[in-house]
C-alpha cells in the first residue's frame, strides 16, 4: 500500500491508482447488475410479454445512464486529482455505496408501474437514490476544491460540463420527486430524460456539427 505525496506522515492512504480501480470495478459490477431483473412474465405470447416488459426497459435505460453519468464524473474529476486523503476516500465509498444500491430500487421501479397500489412509494425510493448518486458526486467534486486535491493545472473540459449540468440535475429531480407523488409514470420518465441530459453533452454536440457545417460552406 503506497501512500500519496502531500499526505500527512502520521496516516497511510490508498493510492489514486487503487482507488481508480476498486471504483470502475464497483460502477462495473453495478451497471452489469441492471440487466439480471429484465425478465418476460406470462400469461400472453411472446410479443405481448415483450412488449409489457416496458417499465423494465425504461427503468434499465435510465438507470444505466445514471450510473454511466456518475462514472463520467468521477472519472473526470479523478483524473484531474493530485492526491488523495482519507476523508476523500469515506466520501468515494459512501457514492459507491449509493451506486451499487442502485440495481435494487431499479427493480422495484419495473415492478411498480405495472401495480398503482405499489407505484408511488417505490418510484419515490428510486428517485431519492438518483439524487443521492448525483449529490454524492458532487459533494466529491465540492471537497477535492475545498482540500486543495486538485493538480494545479485546472480542471478538465469533461468535469466542467459535469459541474454545469449539476443545478439543472438537483432540480429536475426535485421537480420529479414531487410529481411522482402524483403521477409516477410520468415521474419515471423525467428521470429518463434526466438520465440522458446527465450524458449526453449536447452544447459540445453542437459546437461539433456547427464546425462541420461550416467547414462544408
Amino acid at each position: 500500500m503506497s501512500a500519496d505525496s502531500g499526505t500527512p506522515s502520521g496516516g497511510r492512504v490508498l493510492s489514486k491508482g487503487r482507488m481508480e480501480g476498486f471504483s470502475d470495478g464497483v460502477f462495473g459490477f453495478a451497471i452489469t447488475l441492471l440487466v439480471v431483473d429484465i425478465a418476460l412474465h406470462p400469461p400472453g405470447n411472446a410479443l405481448h410479454q415483450a412488449l409489457d416488459a416496458w417499465p423494465a426497459y425504461l427503468a434499465y435505460f435510465t438507470s444505466f445512464l445514471t450510473i454511466g453519468g456518475a462514472w463520467l464524473l468521477h472519472t473526470a474529476l479523478t483524473d484531474q486529482l493530485a492526491r488523495i486523503d482519507q476523508i476523500f476516500l469515506r466520501l468515494n465509498l459512501f457514492l459507491l455505496l449509493v451506486v451499487v444500491l442502485l440495481p435494487f430500487p431499479t427493480r422495484l421501479m419495473a415492478e411498480a408501474l405495472n401495480d398503482s397500489s405499489r407505484e408511488r412509494v417505490y418510484v419515490t425510493m428510486y428517485g431519492l437514490t438518483l439524487l443521492a448518486i448525483r449529490l454524492l458526486g458532487s459533494a466529491l467534486d465540492g471537497y477535492a476544491r475545498y482540500g486543495h486535491l486538485y493538480a494545479s493545472a485546472g480542471e478538465g473540459e469533461e468535469l466542467q460540463i459535469k459541474q454545469r449540468k449539476f443545478l439543472p440535475v438537483v432540480l429536475g429531480y426535485v421537480i420529479a420527486l414531487v410529481i411522482g407523488l402524483l403521477a409516477p409514470p410520468v415521474a419515471a420518465a423525467l428521470y429518463a430524460a434526466l438520465a440522458v441530459y446527465l450524458v449526453v453533452p449536447f452544447r459540445e454536440v453542437a459546437r461539433v456539427l456547427i464546425r462541420r457545417h461550416s467547414s462544408r460552406q
